[in-house]
């Protein structure tokens, strides 16, 4: 029922296709959403620093062999690619045994997701159900590969497999959150996570982005979403 309301109130038609035009015309909000993503990721890196270290020596005791972070390819704004950072919730060899699991893939559309992932590890379990394993991506965000707020930025193997109006997703940068992980994450599928995208591109103001941030810190706290 959640879902099917969401996708009842957002209101995207493939027939009319967003423009760079549109998105980037505001330009006072998107200096100060740079400028708060810039204040934000330097609070945030200085604070969860501690947290950081914590992590990362779990990590090792589980896996000493592993790295501490994980890098990913991913795609962004302009359909420009960079690399995202995470700690490493799953075991080495990930990426190699993915292909022996895209069968059992849970969500519909171009994105892999699986509740009982055999190849996440003890603690990639704790920090993916509290969030923690996103922290990392607050660097990209200083960098300006991303924003706190915006859609999430898909693997390439995904973007090959998008159409035009999937495409538009791709028009700003990409965020650490969004209007989808605070709208269902999970629970929803591909087609609707790309409508409440699209939602948050044609909506986006200061204050959504700050109501989404605080819907984050909310749903960190207890989500039961995250897989």
């Amino acid at each position: 029922m959640k879902a099917v309301a969401i996708e009842q109130r957002v209101v995207s038609s493939a027939d009319h296709l967003l423009t760079a035009e549109q998105v980037n015309a505001n330009l006072s909000y998107l200096r100060m959403k740079r400028s708060i993503d810039i204040i934000g990721s330097l609070i945030g890196l200085m604070i969860l620093s501690p947290i950081f270290l914590l992590i990362a020596i779990l990590i090792k005791i589980e896996d000493p062999k592993g790295p501490i972070f994980f890098k990913q390819v991913r795609v962004g704004k302009d359909e420009t690619e960079f690399q995202m950072y995470k700690f490493r919730s799953m075991v080495s060899d990930a990426e190699e045994r993915l292909k022996d699991l895209l069968t059992l893939n849970e969500v519909s559309g171009a994105m892999f997701k699986m509740k009982e992932d055999p190849r996440i590890t003890r603690i990639g379990k704790f920090i993916r159900k509290t969030s923690i394993d996103e922290l990392p991506q607050l660097w990209n965000v200083l960098k300006g590969d991303m924003s706190l707020v915006g859609p999430r930025p898909p693997l390439l193997r995904e973007v090959v497999e998008y159409s035009s109006y999937d495409r538009q997703r791709l028009l700003i940068i990409p965020g650490c959150t969004g209007l989808w992980q605070v709208s269902g994450r999970s629970n929803l599928n591909f087609d609707q996570m790309v409508k409440l995208d699209l939602k948050y591109i044609e909506d986006r103001t200061f204050w959504f982005d700050l109501k989404i941030i605080f819907k984050t810190v909310l749903m960190i706290i207890g989500s039961k979403d995250a897989y």
